[in-house]
C-alpha cells in the first residue's frame, strides 16, 4: 500500500468515526427530549372553603381568611416519555393559612392506584412539579407535600355534576350554577387558573369531606368548578 492509500484509507477512517460520534450525539439529544416530553389531556375539577365564586383565583384574600381546597384531574389521554397515562385519575388537598399568595400552602398528592410503578412514577413527577409546565407553577406554591400515597380514585361526570372519591378520604360533590337562559356560568381568564386557556365552569358544592393526616375538612355551598384541562412539558 502506498502514501497515498494509506492516507485515504486514514481519511476514511476518521470520516467514519466522525460520522459515528455525531450520530452518537444526535442518538443522545433525542433520548434527553424524549426524557422531558410528556402530555396530558382530560377533565379537571376544584372545589373549595371559600364562598362562591372563590376570590383566591382572582388574587384576593380567601372568604374566611384560609382555604381548604381539593384539585382532580381524570386523563383521557397523556404520556410521559413512552409511558402511556391514558384512564389515570390524580387529586390534590392543599391548606392555606392566608392569601394564597402571600403564604406558602401545604398539599397532600394522591395517585391512582391502577397506575403501574411507571405510571406512578411519571405523575409523581409531573404533579409534583419536577417535571415542569403548568403544574411546577401550582407546586412554587406550597410549603412541601406533607405525604403522596397511591390510593383509588373514582371521577365521575354526568350533566352538571361531577364528583371524586376517595374511600375513607375524600368525598367531593359539586353542581353548576345555572346562568341565564339555563346554561353554564362560566368564569374565563382569572390570574390564577389550573386549567389554562379553558372556561372554568363555575359551580357549588353539595359536599365536601376529608380526613387525612392532621387535616378534617368538612363543608357546603361553597366554591366549585370545572372544565378540560391540557398539560404539557415546557
Amino acid at each position: 500500500m502506498n502514501r497515498r492509500e494509506i492516507l485515504q484509507k486514514t481519511l476514511m477512517t476518521a470520516g467514519a468515526a466522525a460520522l459515528l460520534k455525531i450520530s452518537e450525539h444526535a442518538a443522545q439529544a433525542a433520548e434527553a427530549a424524549n426524557a422531558s416530553t410528556w402530555r396530558l389531556h382530560g377533565n379537571y375539577f376544584e372545589a373549595c372553603s371559600c364562598e362562591t365564586v372563590c376570590p383566591c383565583i382572582f388574587e384576593s384574600a380567601p372568604s374566611h381568611g384560609d382555604c381548604n381546597v381539593i384539585y382532580a384531574w381524570t386523563v383521557r389521554t397523556g404520556h410521559y416519555r413512552d409511558v402511556s397515562l391514558d384512564g389515570l385519575n390524580v387529586a390534590l388537598a392543599a391548606r392555606a393559612d392566608g392569601h394564597m399568595q402571600q403564604v406558602k400552602w401545604l398539599a397532600a398528592l394522591y395517585i391512582d392506584s391502577k397506575a403501574t410503578p411507571d405510571q406512578y412514577a411519571a405523575l409523581e413527577s409531573i404533579f409534583t412539579g419536577k417535571a415542569g409546565g403548568h403544574p411546577a407553577a401550582l407546586a412554587s406554591f406550597f410549603e412541601r407535600f406533607i405525604g403522596v400515597r397511591q390510593v383509588p380514585i373514582s371521577f365521575e361526570g354526568e350533566g352538571k355534576k361531577r364528583s371524586v372519591d376517595i374511600p375513607g378520604v375524600l368525598k367531593a360533590t359539586i353542581k353548576a350554577i345555572v346562568g341565564q337562559k339555563g346554561g353554564e356560568t362560566t368564569i374565563v381568564g382569572q390570574p390564577l387558573g389550573l386549567a389554562p386557556g379553558e372556561p372554568l365552569v363555575a359551580a357549588k358544592s353539595d359536599e365536601v369531606v376529608l380526613k387525612d393526616y392532621e387535616w378534617n375538612w368538612k363543608f357546603s355551598g361553597r366554591a366549585g368548578g370545572y372544565s378540560p384541562f391540557t398539560y404539557q412539558s415546557a
